[in-house]
């Protein structure tokens, strides 16, 4: 157990919070007809300050958001997304950009050998509590470059690998030039039964937001098809 809760405060590393009101202008007109195109339910904050998209994958519902951060590794907006897929709520996978990773890692490694740290700090992010939860694991079948850019971690090695097929690694690689580099904060978790996305809106555009769409509904469509949803 001590191995598991030092796991914990070995990990974490955040990047210096930018103010919420960074200057980033939606533009939600060519998102909106964009959606629309895709039969995807779209609402815009008044204030411009967050756009959201609807839609549903397999027949179950989903959301993706845009707006202000929730987490300070997060600059400027943030996409977020969720979906109650009612799969097997004992599955845990999380996918994380590996820079993310590791200067969480860092971070936390800091507030652990901190001598004047005397307790847990209770506006740590989640992320910490999921590195410390689940071992990083790996497998043939997927490229190198899948490798190099993301970590995966869960509580089975099997799960991921039903998961996380070559089309799924491929779509998740696969962005539109200008596309995010490895060092923009990623992560996509299957938990819960619920699959989420988390990600920095870098670069600030239609393409971004489009292709995180495109990976999150095929993360879901991969989870609804390799694992069987619960009984009612």
């Amino acid at each position: 157990m001590f191995d598991r809760i030092k796991k914990a405060f070995s990990r974490e590393a955040a990047a210096e919070r930018v103010p919420s009101g960074s200057g980033l202008r939606l533009a939600d007109g060519p998102m909106s007809e964009w959606a629309a195109t895709q039969g995807f339910g779209f609402s815009a904050d008044p204030a411009g300050n967050g756009v959201a998209l609807e839609g549903k994958v397999g027949g179950k519902r989903w959301r993706l958001e845009l707006g202000r951060p929730t987490r300070d590794f997060i600059l400027g907006k943030e996409l977020r997304a969720r979906a109650q897929l009612g799969i097997d709520e004992d599955l845990a996978v999380l996918v994380m950009s590996r820079p993310l990773k590791e200067s969480l890692e860092k971070k936390a490694y800091q507030i652990y050998t901190d001598d004047l740290q005397t307790s847990v700090d209770p506006s740590l992010p989640q992320e910490m509590r999921w590195l410390a939860m689940f071992d990083e694991v790996a497998w043939e079948g997927l490229s190198e470059e899948f490798w190099d850019r993301f970590s995966v971690l869960s509580d089975r090695q099997e799960t991921p690998m039903e998961w996380i097929d070559p089309a799924l690694a491929a779509v998740m690689l696969d962005w539109p030039s200008p596309g995010p580099s490895a060092e923009v904060p990623f992560m996509i978790l299957l938990l819960r039964g619920k699959a989420y996305l988390r990600m920095e809106y870098t670069p600030a555009d239609l393409a971004t937001l489009q292709h995180a769409a495109l990976i999150f509904t095929t993360a879901c469509e991969s989870a609804l098809s390799a694992f069987p949803t619960a009984s009612p």
